[in-house]
């Protein structure tokens, strides 16, 4: 399957499940890696004082070619995936990109193995799995259909 995983840049868990998930034999999409040299979009390639935008810069920073390039990629493999996997703790992107997919009627899962705060909007995603063992059974099962 071509899969999509949707987190931060801040999870641990990340790096780990692409490897897994290529191993089983996976097309899995990395966006701290898109493509051989390429060590995915970061805002301060626009702005090394990106953290303290206005909302005015901000909006027009998402029109920045840097910007557009990286959401072009992310934007195109989330299209192509055939999976999305949401994995906890994550931030705004991956809650956007899990609904995209969700709505776009693409297999969906949620990874959750710390406590987190419930939501109600989680019940348009597939499957919610509570361990890497869950997940990894969930995708060996949708990769046999």
């Amino acid at each position: 399957m071509n899969i999509y995983v949707a987190s931060s840049w801040r999870s641990e868990r990340q790096p780990e499940l692409i490897q897994l998930l290529r191993r089983m034999g996976h097309d899995v999409y990395d966006f701290r890696n898109p493509s051989d040299g390429d060590n995915g979009f970061h805002w301060s390639e626009i702005d090394p004082e990106w953290q303290s935008w206005s909302p005015l810069q901000f909006r027009a920073a998402l029109r920045h070619p840097i910007a557009r390039d990286g959401y072009r990629k992310d934007m195109q493999a989330l299209i192509d995936c055939d999976m999305c996997i949401l994995v906890m703790p994550c931030g705004r992107s991956a809650h956007l990109e899990i609904g995209f997919a969700s709505g776009a009627g693409k297999l969906t899962a949620i990874l959750v193995e710390q406590e987190a705060e419930p939501e109600l909007t989680y019940g348009m995603v597939g499957h919610v799995c509570v361990s890497l063992d869950e997940l990894l059974e969930l995708v060996r099962e949708c990769s046999a259909i």
